[in-house]
């Protein structure tokens, strides 16, 4: 359902965690394909009415709206292959020593309705119909998807598209429901006793403001706030001295893609002191300059970016390498890089912090000691990425071990921005990118924020949760005694 009050919707969404057939991981998945087959053949009138609300370019909408498919595909097999459940079975042993040891099953079993807030940057591949959303419902957690101000009309369509599938599939309508609402609603819908968990992509303060409110209910539940990062991009030496134009096009597409509004854009780009440093940072500021960014999402977007450029413009320690205005497109953002060194950027905490938008620092370091020094004293970050060469192996090593306890990804010889969608795949990193680093918002292990363990000790067979039953229904994959096995359990 759409449009319903929110208690009604809370508790149709409840009544559906606990109805028999969002149990059934053949229902589940039938649903998940069924809504990206659904999209598809709708595409076209999705693919307009994204356009429209976003501004973003048609190639990159049905490039989104692919993904946006596969990804419920995707999560269709995990709802069936039932790995997220973690399923482990110790048998009881009575020569155990110090004591018997007992029957004792454990698996992770779907929390409940979670609330899922999408981001405007994505409006169909972290919508409504997003990761999020199909990570959740591939576990049997319904989900309360609260409707994005910049793209309401898009998520009413696919929401309308979730409805038809959900009724041909036979489960209960409150496996999904849409809410429009302000700032007031989504205080509401976080605090619904209802409500077992929050989904959230956004910014820092949207993120912090949402987990207040979690913090504050009789009974806490967890946000999973992604909130974006400055992802710092390593040029190293050798790299700069080899091939600046090549390293120059792959960073200079990464700040600009998508008019810059991507939680991975690289927006610190760390180059050596020196003549190598020198003609690398001209090559990237001179494609920077002259690409044609595109439009921003919304006007209170392009207001707040040209309120970050002119602080940035008026920190004296910043030298502006492009940004000049030339002859663009009405609506077309102007992208931006700076200049500084080392000692600036880590005095100044404006300069490492994120700008929403076609713009980057670039930052020279004199040599390695200075520059893992800085890394080493950077806030937690989504992704950072090395472009260098084989024979900078020393290097390298100190770079991974540095940027390993701050990231979430790390990327050789290619900028932070695009984020495959597959079982490796970790988007996700230390504060202040997300507000737990222990789960990723992107790729198959996403099903892991929506279910929590819980362990059933001598507990009759029949009361078990399919996962743990002797029979194993579900034909999962589970640890018996210490051996992953799909087999039944026989008892002698």
């Amino acid at each position: 359902m759409i449009t319903r009050d929110l208690e009604e919707l809370t508790a149709a969404a409840s009544d559906a965690g606990a109805d028999p057939g969002l149990g059934r991981p053949e229902l589940r998945a039938s649903l998940l394909s069924g809504i990206a087959a659904a999209m598809r053949e709708r595409g076209e009138e999705i693919v307009a009415v994204a356009r429209r609300e976003s501004h973003l370019a048609e190639a990159r909408i049905r490039g989104e709206l692919e993904r946006t498919a596969r990804q419920l595909e995707m999560f269709a097999g995990i709802a069936t292959d039932g790995d997220f459940h973690d399923a482990v079975i110790d048998l009881p042993d009575p020569d155990a020593k110090p004591i018997p040891r007992p029957d004792l099953r454990r698996a992770r079993l779907p929390r409940g309705p979670v609330a899922v807030f999408g981001a405007g940057n994505f409006p169909l591949a972290f919508g409504v119909a997003g990761g999020d959303t199909a990570s959740a419902l591939a576990t049997g957690s319904p989900v309360i998807s609260k409707s994005h101000s910049g793209h309401t009309g898009t998520d009413e369509l696919v929401a309308t598209l979730i409805d038809e599938v959900i009724a041909d599939v036979g489960l209960p309508t409150g496996t999904h429901s849409l809410l429009h609402t302000g700032h007031d609603g989504a205080g509401e819908l976080v605090r619904a006793p209802e409500v077992t968990a929050v989904a959230f992509t956004g910014s820092t303060a949207a993120g912090l403001t949402l987990a207040g409110h979690a913090a504050d209910r009789d009974a806490p539940i967890p946000v999973f706030a992604e909130m974006g990062s400055s992802n710092p991009a390593v040029v190293t030496p050798g790299a700069a001295a080899e091939r600046p134009e090549e390293v120059a096009s792959l960073l200079a597409g990464g700040i600009i893609n998508s008019a810059g509004q991507l939680c991975t854009k690289p927006g610190l780009v760390l180059v050596p002191a020196g003549p190598a440093g020198s003609a690398f940072a001209d090559a990237l500021a001179a494609q920077v300059a002259a690409a044609d960014a595109g439009p921003l999402l919304s006007a209170g977007i392009s207001d707040r970016y040209d309120s970050s450029v002119e602080e940035m413009d008026a920190i004296s320690e910043l030298t502006p390498l492009s940004g000049e205005d030339r002859d663009r497109p009405d609506g077309d953002a102007t992208p931006h890089l700076w200049s500084t060194d080392v000692a600036s950027a880590s005095s100044i905490d404006r300069i490492r912090e994120e700008v929403f938008g076609p713009a980057a620092v670039l930052i020279r370091y004199e040599d390695a000691t200075e520059l893992l020094s800085f890394l080493g004293g950077t806030e937690g970050q989504l992704s950072a990425s090395i472009f260098s060469e084989e024979s900078e192996a020393e290097l390298r090593q100190g770079l991974v071990d540095r940027l390993t306890p701050i990231c979430g990804r790390i990327v050789f010889d290619a900028p932070t921005t695009g984020v495959a969608v597959c079982m490796a795949q970790q988007h996700g990193g230390p504060y202040p990118a997300t507000l737990d680093d222990s789960y990723t918002s992107v790729g198959g292990r996403a099903t892991d924020r929506f279910v929590r363990p819980v362990a059933f000790q001598d507990c009759p067979d029949r009361f078990l949760p399919a996962a743990l039953r002797d029979e194993n229904p579900l034909g999962i994959w589970r640890l018996v005694d210490g051996r992953r096995t799909r087999d039944p359990i026989t008892r002698g």
